[in-house]
């Protein structure tokens, strides 16, 4: 299926591993232009080399920033060539007990978890809303409502951009312009890589059976019962970032793999 994408320019926030690098690899492999980011010169620079290795003819640029920090996002912002599709990919997340939670946790985690999406999409959507063609998709994440009881910050931050992608679509009524957000269930990105590799040698198990472990005890309900593939997210997300997925606008899609629950 030809996604459209072809002479887009994507900006995808936190891409230099994971599922934003995923993200910027399918649209590469699309024929859009690609701005990546992350917090070091040399992520980006490494990023960008890989990229290019796959895709010698594709359009790669990028550059770093360090989103919890107010002064380098609005840096990054004069960066930016014209942008047609911003992913507010970006996120951290620190396992820690409620109570030792300090106020520098919660404040960090919303910098950067929902603080540069509102940065960037305060920028670029009227931008967008302009020209009458655009799409902004937030990544939130299952924790929005399943919130483990040591990620409570981080999963405030998830559930916030739920609302902040919601009210923004509101702003587009009657454009061709879109706002949307996806939550996906538990991703093997290389941090949970490296979370069954530390558990299993903890536990004297193999990486299978500490994820079967996983899935019966912290993600019962999940249906898919094991870690989505970071292609398989970026898939979706580029589908829903393409000019074909015009229909889907203000809405919260789950790639939670069943993990949530409910029939909506």
């Amino acid at each position: 299926m030809d996604l459209q994408l072809k002479g887009k320019t994507v900006f995808i926030s936190g891409s230099t591993s994971g599922i934003g690098f995923s993200i910027a690899r399918i649209f590469l492999k699309e024929g859009a232009s690609v701005y990546i980011n992350g917090r070091t010169e040399e992520s980006v620079a490494k990023a960008i080399q890989l990229l290019k290795t796959d895709f010698p003819n594709g359009k790669i640029e990028g550059a770093a920033s360090d989103f919890s920090k107010a002064e380098e996002v609005e840096s990054l912002i004069e960066k930016l060539p014209e942008i047609d599709i911003l992913i507010n990919n970006v996120g951290i997340y620190t396992a820690k007990s409620f109570f030792d939670t300090t106020d520098d946790d919660w404040n960090r985690h919303f910098e950067v978890n929902v603080m540069s999406g509102v940065r960037l999409s305060r920028y670029l959507l009227p931008k967008m809303l302009e020209k009458n063609w655009g799409r902004i998709l937030f990544v939130s994440s299952e924790c929005a409502t399943l919130v483990p009881a040591d990620l409570i910050a981080y999963s405030s931050t998830k559930t916030a951009v739920l609302a902040i992608s919601r009210g923004l679509a509101q702003l587009t009524k009657g454009s061709s312009v879109t706002v949307n957000s996806v939550i996906p269930g538990s991703t093997m990105t290389e941090g949970a890589e490296q979370f069954l590799l530390d558990l299993a040698r903890s536990n004297k198990k193999t990486t299978s059976e500490v994820e079967a472990d996983f899935f019966s005890e912290a993600r019962p309900n999940s249906l898919l019962q094991r870690f989505a593939s970071v292609e398989e997210i970026a898939n979706t997300i580029v589908y829903f970032a393409s000019p074909i997925a015009i229909a889907t606008n203000g809405s919260a899609v789950k790639l939670d793999g069943g993990s949530m629950g409910g029939i909506i």
